[in-house]
């Protein structure tokens, strides 16, 4: 049991370890205050909106940014790129060109539409998919690229092959011819 207890070197006083111990608590205590005292400059501005500030006062829904106006006061047709950061034009001859297709994403604001795998109930041994992206608000063909990827069904698996070359530049054009007429309807109806 005796060894259990401290063990004090018998040439150091017991005041002196008292001296020590109350050295190391003055200091902690000041190294506290010091670091208080740095603080108290400091100036915190909360980013989350107070009540008032918020955009309640503000019109308009959560989906304006991707609502299409046929109608529109100017009498008829879709507006040029109203809600859209890419060419409205070409953004929906894009999307009727290739409807056929199941879609698996579409993005108004950054201008890319994926389809999903589609098989031609004539030939059961391929499909197709098809990503479309859109950029700038003017309709030019530079404006536009399609990618095309197929597939064809072997060995029980798909495996992945080149489609048809110009298939992808043929539905380029198919939605650029498609988008001019969108265009040409649009100012006719004005």
């Amino acid at each position: 049991m005796d060894r259990l207890m401290t063990i004090k070197s018998p040439s150091i006083p017991a005041h002196v370890y008292a001296l020590k111990k109350a050295r190391r608590v003055v200091f902690v205590l000041a190294a506290v205050a010091t670091l208080g005292a740095c603080a108290d400059n400091l100036v915190f501005e909360d980013d989350y909106p107070t009540k008032g500030n918020t955009a309640d006062a503000e019109s308009g829904s959560l989906f304006d940014a991707f609502s299409f106006n046929f109608g529109g006061a100017s009498g008829g047709g879709m507006p040029e790129d109203v809600g859209l950061a890419v060419n409205g034009d070409l953004w929906r001859a894009a999307l009727d060109t290739l409807s056929f297709m199941p879609l698996a994403s579409t993005d108004p604001d950054g201008g890319v539409i994926i389809t999903d795998w589609f098989n031609d109930p004539e030939q059961p041994n391929e499909r197709f998919k098809a990503n479309v992206v859109i950029s700038g608000q003017t309709l030019r063909a530079d404006a536009l690229r399609v990618s095309l990827f197929k597939q064809v069904h072997k060995s029980g698996g798909w495996v992945n092959t080149a489609p048809t070359a110009n298939v992808a530049r043929q539905l380029e054009n198919l939605i650029l011819t498609r988008a001019r007429e969108y265009k040409v309807a649009r100012r006719a109806a004005r």
